[in-house]
């Protein structure tokens, strides 16, 4: 049985949201970050090595690290739908997106996120890290205004990795949409998903999605 461990707003939004997509049958454990310090509980941590979210168990086997995971489960128990094969024409502009997500988006807004709670001392960190996220945000925009889905014309894995950046993780900044109509048109699209719907409510009940 597939296992799926989700801790409270983090990463792990994405493995149940791809769960659903798919209609899987798998088994679902939440848990709640501390009151202390707002991290992963003990018990979560001593699931991987790395002690952070994501963290899924298939069998004997322990996998984390969001990207590996979905296309782990979109492989394994979903016939690779989400997974663009190389001769389809969306097939590059869905590799990309879905790299792009934790390779570069999310790097930036952790470097970002850090570097706000330090001491300030030199402001070219900051100013070099600024740009950058400034840059993605806005191929973010242009990207879905030219096409429905980050991966093209369907939903693929890049769409499950890129939403959580541009909805939940913007929780822990003040990024806001108001000039980007195109992100925010598609967010109300992915938010009309009932796979979407039924992710949400599993993973975080009583809060409503951060799609605006």
């Amino acid at each position: 049985m597939l296992t799926v461990h989700h801790l409270g707003i983090s990463q792990s939004e994405r493995i149940v949201w791809l769960c659903e997509e798919l209609g899987l049958d798998y088994e679902y454990k939440r848990y709640s970050r501390r009151e202390d310090n707002r991290l992963a509980p003990d018990e979560y941590k001593a699931l991987h090595p790395m002690g952070i979210a994501p963290v899924i168990q298939d069998g004997d086997l322990v996998l984390g690290e969001s990207g590996a995971i979905c296309e782990y489960i979109d492989r394994k128990y979903g016939a690779a739908k989400h997974c663009l094969d190389v001769s389809h024409p969306d097939f590059a502009d869905h590799l990309f997106w879905f790299h792009f997500t934790n390779g570069t988006f999310m790097t930036n807004g952790m470097m970002q996120l850090m570097l706000s709670m330090a001491e300030p001392k030199n402001p070219m960190p900051a100013e070099f890290v600024a740009d950058r996220t400034a840059k993605a945000w806005t191929m973010v925009e242009q990207r879905l205004g030219e096409a429905e889905f980050f991966g093209g014309s369907q939903l693929t894995l890049a769409d499950i990795m890129m939403v959580y950046c541009i909805t939940t993780a913007r929780m822990f900044r003040d990024t806001t949409l108001d000039e980007m109509p195109n992100t925010a048109a598609y967010l109300q699209r992915i938010g009309q998903r009932d796979a979407y719907k039924r992710a949400w409510e599993k993973c975080e009940p009583g809060i409503p999605p951060h799609l605006t």
